[in-house]
């Protein structure tokens, strides 16, 4: 089998297991803390299979993908009328069921990348933007 069919396969197979995984979230309603899962999420722009949090939404012209040799930059902003704090957990309950590690509050790690939750301040009260930084690792 050639690299290509490899990676081709291996991003199948990442793709179906992080639809599985959202279905079950969605199926069990919550994690009934009163954060929001991701159930019924959508991905966010241009970084595959990270979850867009219930309540935030794309800023248009906040993204960037460029591919280089040792892996893949990747950045969008996404903004919402949701807390800080709702943002973290949420990231934090979902990112480890897709595979990620969880470095730090804000930061995750799988395969060769790192996700990075930038706040992007100051913002209008009630709102809260966040810049997703993707970097090979």
């Amino acid at each position: 089998m050639t690299a290509p069919q490899v990676t081709a396969r291996a991003v199948f197979a990442r793709a179906a297991t992080t639809a599985i995984l959202l279905a079950g979230l969605a199926g069990a309603g919550g994690t009934g803390s009163g954060v929001p899962t991701a159930a019924a999420a959508e991905f966010v722009r241009g970084l595959g299979d990270v979850p867009a949090m219930p309540g935030l939404a794309p800023v248009d012209g906040g993204d960037l993908v460029f591919d280089k040799p040792g892996g893949r930059i990747a950045e969008t902003v996404m903004s919402g009328r949701v807390g800080r704090a709702d943002v973290l957990s949420f990231y934090a309950t979902s990112m480890p069921q897709l595979g990620w590690e969880r470095l730090s509050g804000d930061r995750y790690r799988r395969e060769g990348e790192e996700l990075r939750l930038e706040f992007v301040a100051p913002q209008p009260a009630g709102l809260t933007t966040v810049r997703f930084v993707l970097t090979p690792r």
